[in-house]
């Protein structure tokens, strides 16, 4: 693993895990809360929110999530060789969601195993009258992009999705 920008499993993974979480949870709280403006871009020609936009904004409240955990997206991006893609996903549309809409994205992660979590998504709009717009569910495993396997998911990542 010489060079390898994954550190070899040991058994202070989990060490690290604890500690990392108890700064996110200091950091953010959990379920995490992200406050939008629905766009005339986010509609469709019938003037409300276009159904694969909802998981456009969800991917939205996921990053600034991410971000408020102290977790720069350019982790998985630009650096290292750890990949998060999203395996599934699956939306209830509860409601329409039109332009000037003011919507809360509710983001709670769960771990589904030592490689993969969820996030559930629940998106409320709370210009009046609130109601609750859509319930969207996307599932992430964590991926070695140099040999295309599953790896653990990262410790900070691990500590936000135990965080929530």
């Amino acid at each position: 693993m010489k060079g390898s920008a994954i550190p070899p499993y040991n058994s202070n993974h989990n060490l690290d895990i604890a500690r990392i979480m108890h700064r996110a949870q200091l950091s953010v709280n959990m379920p995490y809360n992200y406050t939008r403006t629905i766009r005339l871009a986010d509609t469709d020609a019938a003037g409300i929110v276009f159904f694969a936009n909802y998981l456009a904004l969800c991917h939205e409240a996921y990053e600034a999530a991410l971000a408020a955990a102290g977790i720069p997206l350019q982790d998985f991006i630009v650096t290292g060789d750890v990949l998060v893609p999203i395996s599934r996903s699956t939306a209830e549309y509860k409601r329409p969601l039109h332009c000037g809409d003011l919507v809360s994205i509710k983001v709670s992660p769960t771990k589904i195993s030592e490689n993969s979590f969820a996030i559930d998504f629940e998106i409320n709009r709370i210009t009046p009258p609130v109601k609750i717009a859509a319930i969207i569910r996307t599932e992430h495993v964590s991926t070695s992009r140099s040999k295309r396997e599953r790896v653990p998911l990262s410790p900070k990542l691990a500590a936000w999705v135990s965080a929530g």
